[in-house]
C-alpha cells in the first residue's frame, strides 16, 4: 500500500467514527439538553458532571459541530450550534464586547478575567458560525465588536496583543496562534480586510519573533518580544510547533511567502527528530530549548497537530519522495490519534498517555473534539483534492 492510499485509508476509517460514534455522542450526552450550552467533560460511560464552563469550550463545541455539518453529518447540528450560540451571548458575552472566562454549571457568572486565548476562541467560533448560518449579521457583528475591541484597548505598541489592561508579563505565544486562526478562518468566510491585515501582522510576528535561529518556536516573552528570562523561555511545546507549522504553511501558500513555508519545514523537521516518543510514536508534551524532555506523557490534541502540520506541507510538495514522508508520518499520527480512541464507550477518547504508553483514567474532556474534527477535516480535504 502506497503512503497515499494509507493515508486515504485512516481518513475512512475516522471519518466513520467520527460520524457513527463521535458526533453522536457528543450531542447526546456531551449537549446540556436539561439546561444549555456544553458539558466541560464525559465520564467515560457518558456520565454527566456539572463542572464550572470555560467559554472556550463553548466556542470550540460552537466549532466543532459547525464543521460537522459541513462534513455532511446528518444528525442535529443545526440545533447544536444554534443553541450554543443562544448559550454564548446570553451568558458567555459581556457588554463591551469581550468574553467571560468561566460561567458557572447553571450559566451564572464566576469567572470575568480577561483571556487573550478565549477571546481568540470566541472569534474562531463566530467564523464556523458564519460559514453555516443563512443570516451571519449577529455573529459577524460581534466578531468584528470583539476584533476592534482587542485592537484599541489590548494592542502591544509593536505588533500583537497585551495579556492584559494594565499589562501583565510574560506575553504569549499561544493565544496569538489561535487569534491567527481566527483571522484566516474569518478570511475563508469573507470577513473584511481587517482579518487579513491582522493575520498579516501575527505571521509575521510569529517569523521575526517567536522562531529562533534553529527553527523552534519559543513560548514566553517579555514586553519587547524578547524571549522570556530563566525557565519559562527555555520551553518548547511539539505539538504547537506543528500547530504552527499547519498555519504558516496554509498563510505561506495563500501570500506566496516561500520564506514561512520554509519555517514550517523546518519546524516540522526538528520536532519530527526530537519531539516524539518513538516507541509509541505520539508527540510529547514539552522539550527544554537543551532538546532534553522536560514533560514525556503525550496529550491527545498533540498528535491531530502532528497531522494537521504534515498534511499542510505534503499538499505543498512536489517532489514524491519528500511528499511521501509527510504522508507516514500523517499516517503513524492518526493511528497514535486513533489509539486514544479506545475505551468502553466507542466515541469518547483518552486525553493524555503516560511515557511508558499507559493512559491516564479520567473523563473525556470535551474541549478536545476541536482539535479531533479538525484534523479529520484537513485529513479529508487532503485525500478528496489529490
Amino acid at each position: 500500500m502506497s503512503a497515499a492510499e494509507a493515508v486515504k485509508t485512516v481518513c475512512d476509517e475516522m471519518m466513520t467514527w467520527l460520524h457513527r460514534e463521535a458526533l453522536p455522542i457528543w450531542y447526546g450526552f456531551g449537549v446540556d439538553h436539561a439546561g444549555a450550552g456544553f458539558h466541560e467533560v464525559l465520564g467515560l460511560r457518558c456520565e454527566i458532571e456539572p463542572r464550572a464552563r470555560r467559554t472556550r469550550v463553548t466556542s470550540r463545541q460552537i466549532f466543532s459541530f459547525a464543521l460537522a455539518g459541513r462534513l455532511g453529518w446528518s444528525g442535529p447540528w443545526k440545533k447544536a450550534v444554534s443553541d450554543g450560540l443562544d448559550y454564548f451571548f446570553a451568558k458567555c458575552l459581556l457588554p463591551d464586547g469581550s468574553i467571560r472566562m468561566v460561567t458557572e454549571a447553571d450559566g451564572s457568572p464566576k469567572d470575568d478575567t480577561f483571556s487573550l486565548y478565549d477571546q481568540a476562541f470566541a472569534l474562531f467560533a463566530l467564523a464556523a458560525a458564519a460559514s453555516v448560518l443563512d443570516d451571519r449579521s449577529r455573529v459577524e457583528a460581534a466578531a468584528v465588536k470583539l476584533r476592534d475591541l482587542l485592537m484599541t484597548r489590548y494592542k502591544h505598541p509593536v505588533a500583537g496583543f497585551e495579556e492584559a489592561n494594565p499589562r501583565s508579563l510574560p506575553l504569549k505565544a499561544n493565544p496569538h496562534m489561535h487569534m491567527f486562526e481566527a483571522c484566516l478562518a474569518w478570511e475563508e468566510v469573507g470577513g473584511d480586510k481587517v482579518w487579513s491585515e491582522l493575520a498579516d501582522e501575527i505571521a509575521n510576528l510569529c517569523l521575526t519573533k517567536f522562531i529562533d535561529k534553529s527553527g523552534w518556536l519559543r513560548e514566553f516573552f517579555d514586553g519587547d518580544w524578547v524571549v522570556a528570562a530563566g525557565d519559562a523561555g527555555r520551553i518548547l511545546e511539539p505539538g504547537h510547533q506543528y500547530e504552527w507549522a499547519w498555519l504558516l504553511a496554509r498563510w505561506g501558500a495563500s501570500r506566496k511567502r516561500d520564506d514561512a513555508i520554509a519555517a514550517a519545514r523546518k519546524m516540522v523537521a526538528e520536532t519530527e527528530v526530537h519531539g516524539l516518543n518513538r516507541p509509541h510514536e505520539v508527540a510529547i508534551f514539552e522539550l527544554w530549548d537543551d532538546l532534553s524532555v522536560k514533560q514525556g506523557h503525550a496529550r491527545l490534541w498533540s498528535q491531530t497537530e502532528r497531522m494537521k502540520g504534515n498534511i499542510a506541507l505534503a499538499a505543498l510538495t512536489a517532489d514524491d519522495a519528500a511528499r511521501d514522508v509527510h504522508l507516514i508520518a500523517v499516517e503513524k499520527a492518526s493511528r497514535a490519534l486513533m489509539g486514544f480512541f479506545e475505551v468502553d464507550t466507542p466515541g469518547l477518547w483518552r486525553d493524555r498517555m503516560n511515557a511508558d504508553g499507559s493512559f491516564v483514567v479520567e473523563p473525556a474532556p470535551a474541549s478536545t473534539f476541536y482539535h479531533i474534527i479538525c484534523a479529520i477535516d484537513e485529513i479529508r480535504k487532503y485525500v478528496v483534492t489529490h
